[in-house]
């Protein structure tokens, strides 16, 4: 199934590489429900997801193309967790920890992330990232 809008809160089977691969959007809302949320993200090489803390939310980032260096702590001017991460790995950033992901390869990084509880509006479409700021 091919999902061009925020497929939640129905159920849903996708390709989800194919999904995340295909995406050229910095962010979209792929499926929402009350629980959980779903995104794709396109970031651009030398791009990052930006400085992020969410306080009640736990994310999972699973990379699907390109290569990144994600940085996260406690502190917002403490990452002391940095390590590489290629196509295949997954990130895993509890609630109330200060993350960041750049995008250090040439191509685009393509990911998709897991809110839960869902953290964007329902239906989200930001074709560059200077639309969420």
């Amino acid at each position: 199934m091919n999902c061009f809008h925020d497929c939640g809160p129905m159920p849903v089977v996708i390709n989800i590489d194919k999904q995340t691969k295909q995406n050229t959007n910095y962010r979209k809302a792929l499926w929402t429900g009350e629980y959980l949320q779903v995104t794709l993200m396109c970031i651009p090489p030398g791009g990052d997801i930006g400085l992020e803390f969410h306080p009640d939310t736990d994310q999972f980032i699973r990379i699907e193309q390109g290569c990144a260096l994600v940085k996260m702590g406690c502190e917002k001017h403490c990452l002391n967790q940095r390590q590489t991460a290629n196509p295949d790995s997954a990130v895993i950033i509890p609630a109330g920890t200060w993350h960041n992901i750049i995008n250090i390869g040439h191509c685009p990084l393509r990911v998709y992330s897991i809110y839960a509880p869902p953290h964007h509006p329902a239906g989200i479409v930001e074709r560059c990232k200077s639309e969420y700021n």
